[in-house]
């Protein structure tokens, strides 16, 4: 009676692991084109998880040496003048024949000091859209793009120290 009992049991076995098996490959095979594109679609998405995070690691490295290499200026240190020179008047012919104007050439000079716009606009008494607007006209007629071109072109005119 066990030997019948566990006869049926092992041919019973055999019988669900070959439906199993028939109705997996028909699953497979039925659904394959499916199967292969969710393979391909997590492929692709684990890629450009691990692509994303390569760039974004660079870039913060990047960042990180640039803050690391910034050389800051104190606004608060005036440039020593030496006891037998004249103090500087700038080139007023210059600074008519390019169109700037007094308070454009005052914001120039401050920002050849070293001032933010926002340091600007508290020792002037005006807003920071103002200095702003003044600073993008100076660099316009300047013809710089950036503060410190526009301060270096400056000194090249003789309208800065």
């Amino acid at each position: 009676m066990k030997r019948h009992v566990l006869i049926f049991g092992v041919v019973g076995g055999l019988l669900i692991a070959t439906l199993q098996y028939t109705e997996y490959r028909f699953v497979v095979i039925q659904h394959s084109v499916e199967l292969y594109g969710a393979l391909v679609a997590i492929l692709f998405a684990a890629f450009g998880i691990w692509l994303g995070l390569r760039l974004t690691r660079r870039r913060e490295i990047i960042r990180e040496t640039v803050v690391v290499k910034e050389v800051l200026v104190p606004a608060e240190a005036p440039a020593p003048i030496a006891p037998n020179m004249a103090p500087f008047a700038p080139n007023a012919a210059r600074q008519q024949t390019l169109g700037i104007t007094a308070r454009e050439l005052e914001i120039l000079t401050l920002v050849a000091r070293g001032l933010s716009n926002r340091e600007i606009a508290t020792q002037l008494f005006v807003s920071e859209n103002t200095v702003k607007t003044h600073c993008a006209r100076a660099f316009d007629k300047l013809g710089a793009a950036r503060r410190t071109q526009a301060v270096q072109r400056g000194k090249e005119l003789g309208l800065l120290p």
